[in-house]
């Protein structure tokens, strides 16, 4: 098996609906296991909790999150920005639309000094992503 990199959020207790939300964004499919599926929590509480969920899409995109059990301390804020980036506009465009949607424009989807455009946005569960979109280089 070769070795794979990919994001993994963090939720409290709306990793379901944020994954849900990813897939309506990005496509593709969503596996989920409960926490009450392989009797991991002792709450009962949080028997359909999220313990793991994985989005794969066609893009070839793995994104994976979680529940964060009550018992654990949940760490907000970050360094990490999720990154979209290519020369597909019209599929980047797309994934920009559906991100903004209750979220917060951090910088506009715009054309960029470097000569591409760009645009960074903190989505409704507060996850950021930068989207880039591959143009011609200004001269």
């Amino acid at each position: 098996m070769s070795s794979h990199l990919s994001p993994y959020l963090s939720f409290r207790d709306n990793a379901r609906e944020a994954m849900d939300f990813y897939q309506s964004v990005l496509g593709g499919e969503v596996a989920y296991t409960t926490f009450g599926e392989f009797n991991a929590s002792e709450e009962p509480a949080e028997n359909d909790k999220i313990m793991h969920a994985e989005l794969t899409t066609p893009s070839g995109y793995s994104l994976m999150a979680a529940d964060t059990p009550g018992s654990m301390e949940l760490s907000t804020g970050s360094s990490v920005s999720m990154s979209l980036f290519g020369d597909d506009m019209a599929e980047l465009t797309g994934f920009w639309e559906k991100l903004v949607v209750g979220g917060t424009v951090t910088m506009p989807l715009e054309l960029a000094p470097w000569g591409d455009t760009f645009g960074m946005v903190t989505d409704k569960f507060g996850t950021e992503w930068m989207v880039n979109i591959s143009g011609t280089p200004a001269s």
